[in-house]
């Protein structure tokens, strides 16, 4: 990894580590925020499993852990797994933290609003650092490279196979005429 990718990760893991922990010490004070979200999702949580949380306060929590352990591990071997994690945090908790659009006073509107392209923002970091491969070759390219190789040794024995079967054909024409 290298020094530049391991800053950038580790920047971006901080607002993660920091709201997380936040959210998990005092998740009181995001609840009524997330309850029109939470509201929708607990019940269709509760039809998956039917012991999973669907109180705000407990999601709340959890999204804040999820947080946590994500920025924590962005800057590791395991950026991936975590980007991945913190893009289905980051989702609801824009949605449900920054609706701008429901804000009537035009300087709550604004700073919802920022709020909201900072998440945006934030989202596009962690596609990145969700795709990154760190420089090696991705699965795309490793499995074309695999179709090409395995292209080339099916020929590479189709046309040693066609010249044993001339080389056999020969031989045995050269049999039949000599004497014998």
């Amino acid at each position: 990894m290298t020094p530049i990718r391991t800053a950038a990760r580790v920047m971006l893991a901080g607002i993660f580590i920091s709201g997380g922990a936040k959210a998990l010490v005092d998740p009181d004070r995001l609840v009524k925020v997330a309850e029109p979200i939470t509201d929708r999702v607990g019940p269709m949580l509760a039809k998956v499993h039917e012991k999973a949380p669907t109180d705000a306060r407990t999601l709340v929590q959890l999204n804040g852990a999820v947080q946590l352990v994500g920025g924590l591990l962005l800057p590791t071997r395991l950026h991936r797994f975590a980007a991945l994690a913190l893009i289905g945090s980051v989702i609801p908790t824009t949605v449900a933290g920054h609706r701008f659009w429901e804000h009537e006073d035009l300087a709550s509107r604004q700073q919802q609003q920022v709020q909201f392209m900072k998440n945006l923002g934030l989202l596009g970091g962690l596609l990145l650092a969700a795709t990154d491969t760190d420089g090696r070759p991705g699965l795309r390219w490793r499995a074309g490279h695999l179709a090409q190789h395995a292209d080339q040794a099916v020929r590479r024995g189709a046309r040693q196979a066609k010249q044993k079967v001339r080389l056999a054909a020969v031989s045995s024409a050269v049999a039949r005429r000599l004497p014998g």
